[in-house]
């Protein structure tokens, strides 16, 4: 008997994805399909689609710009003094990058795109001559160039879309419509900020090219780039995951299982990456050596690489590793919630950590801080005291200047002690040190430009969150002590190793905690956040130390001197940007 179309296709073997072979090969059952289509609808509450007329009205603006920077490349070859011939096919192309580039971009997102020119294009003329003629049309705003970054890039919005535009000038006469970035000998002769500059486009393109089907690598990244906002670990810059460090474990998921939908992939997400032993990295692709003698990511020539935590190593050349800010205590968090991914209550950060016992808040107006924050909380890693320190990355507003991140610390079981004494101030001053620096490096730093640090109880949390922030929490925290059956949470495994510090001992000032006033029993759900840092960056803002601040309304109190007693154990003095512990021995 022949055998059928189906049974031979069934036998024929499926195309090998990733550096390894597929854990399962078996296709989805009717019941994934119906809990995909749950996962879509459950997702469409929080803005994670655009509708149609939103995503054309972002295909006419890309489409406006595209024709905007042919016309532009034709003046500056004309002025350059091209023949007619050669102008006439010049060309030049917008590309796209990123999230949107990934199908995955959420309402109201901005665009990451590129703009590639032919060699006799200079990065002057982007700077110069095009962002001029930006600045003449109509629909343009907000236009502002950063060329001195590490991939320099001018920011702008074209009718209320939002777009960071790159440039890179290729060794080539003219830039057909159909040009392909994803070969490496486009990278030849040029120089290191137009590589940087192409390498988001190559590296998105590479992990299209990488995985089964495009539509479940969507919607499972759609799933896990909410799942790990709502979680606080979605940011490059503050040592968690950025977009593209989500999308290629996504990816290396959607590979290890091919023929899955994206309700099987999230749960698949979890189980890999709980189970995963880092600092293996994780590779989409074996690395290639182009001879092009540009640096890659490789542990076994380059010293530096042997540190990295968590690497997760781009598939096009020249590879990196995108996760170099994760730090020690980002990792362990990280670590923990792919371990609980699977549970379907997701409380926010503030009452999600029972373990956490202080709160670090900063208030900066400008990014160059939020940018810094890591840079702290590696200070606060390597005190001996402390176990973890957990940024957490949404924001919450001060006032109109100024913006606020939160940090909870752990601290160390301490045998053998009564008390210990913890001084951070070194690690404040470290800090603020590194930010000052590099805003005068930049001419950012003003007049009325400070750092400043204030204790305030988790009582008082409300002083600085908006009150439906506050019973978001509250709700979240209650629903998190519910799903353990009113017994300890379970899901944070460093909370044996807390000191009992003054949780709730609080008399309502934010400077001293009296040892006299005896400690109530706090359950494992109880957030045990009782400090804050505030950084007041805009000379307009009155610092939190004042009574008669708008916002934060602190009691008025002196702020006490450098020179004061360090207070009761339990507590913590202020001064500025000095902070210091007492802290007992847990018992």
């Amino acid at each position: 008997m022949h055998e059928t179309v189906e049974s031979q296709q069934q036998q024929q073997p499926q195309k090998h994805y990733g550096i390894t072979s597929a854990i399962s090969l078996a296709p989805p059952r009717e019941i994934d399909h119906q809990y995909t289509k749950k996962l879509c609808d459950a997702m469409k509450p929080f803005g994670v689609f655009e509708d149609e007329e939103e995503l054309n009205h972002r295909l006419a603006v890309l489409g406006k710009l595209n024709n905007f920077v042919k016309e532009w490349i034709a003046e500056i070859s004309e002025l350059k003094n091209l023949p007619p011939s050669a102008i006439s096919c010049v060309g030049g192309k917008i590309f796209t990058f990123g999230s949107y580039r990934l199908g995955v971009h959420t309402k109201g997102a901005d665009i990451d795109a590129l703009c590639v020119a032919p060699r006799h294009v200079e990065r002057s003329d982007f700077f110069q001559s095009f962002f001029e003629k930006l600045k003449q049309h109509e629909e343009i705003k907000d236009l502002r160039a950063v060329e001195d970054a590490f991939v320099p890039v001018i920011k702008f919005k074209f009718d209320g879309i939002e777009i960071d535009l790159l440039f890179a000038r290729l060794a080539l006469q003219s830039i057909p419509d159909n040009l392909d970035l994803r070969g490496d000998s486009i990278l030849r002769n040029l120089d290191i900020r137009c590589i940087r500059s192409l390498n988001g486009c190559r590296v998105t393109d590479e992990i299209l090219y990488l995985v089964p089907n495009k539509e479940n690598f969507r919607l499972t990244l759609r799933a896990i780039k909410l799942w790990a906002k709502r979680r606080g670990i979605y940011s490059n810059m503050l040592g968690f995951l950025g977009g593209v460090s989500w999308a290629m474990l996504v990816a290396r998921t959607c590979q290890l299982y091919p023929n899955a939908v994206a309700a099987t992939l999230v749960h698949k997400f979890f189980l890999v990456f709980s189970k995963w032993e880092w600092p293996n990295p994780v590779l989409l692709k074996q690395p290639e050596d182009s001879n092009l003698n540009l640096p890659v990511w490789d542990p076994r020539v380059n010293p530096s690489d042997r540190y990295h935590l968590m690497p997760i190593i781009t598939p096009a050349y020249p590879q990196q590793n995108s996760t170099y800010n994760v730090s020690t205590s980002t990792r362990t968090i990280m670590s923990e919630e792919f371990k609980y991914g699977n549970v379907d209550l997701v409380p926010d950060f503030l009452y999600y950590h029972p373990s956490c016992e202080h709160i670090l808040m900063f208030s900066p107006r400008i990014g160059l801080v939020e940018s810094k924050i890591r840079v702290l909380v590696g200070n606060l890693e390597r005190n001996e005291y402390i176990t973890l320190a957990h940024v957490n990355p949404q924001s919450f507003p001060g006032n109109d200047f100024v913006s606020m991140w939160f940090i909870g610390i752990i601290f160390k079981k301490v045998e053998n002690a009564e008390s210990v004494n913890i001084d951070l101030t070194y690690d404040i001053q470290s800090f603020t040190d590194t930010v000052y620096r590099q805003a005068n490096n930049i001419n950012m730093l003003k007049d009325g430009m400070k750092i400043e640090a204030t204790h305030v109880k988790k009582k008082q949390l409300h002083q600085y969150l908006p009150p439906e922030v506050v019973q978001k929490k509250k709700r979240s925290i209650a629903e998190l002590n519910r799903s353990s059956n009113g017994g300890s949470s379970k899901r944070i495994s460093l909370d044996s190793s807390h000191l009992d510090s003054s949780r709730d001992t609080d008399s309502g000032t934010p400077f001293t905690s009296p040892a006299s006033k005896p400690t109530k029993p706090v359950s494992d759900t109880d957030d045990r956040c009782d400090i804050l840092f505030t950084l007041c960056t805009f000379i307009f803002f009155i610092c939190a130390f004042s009574p008669v601040h708008p916002v934060l309304r602190l009691p008025s109190m002196e702020l006490p001197d450098a020179s004061s007693p360090l207070p009761a154990s339990n507590s913590c003095r202020v001064v500025k940007n000095s902070i210091k512990l007492a802290l007992n021995r847990h018992k």
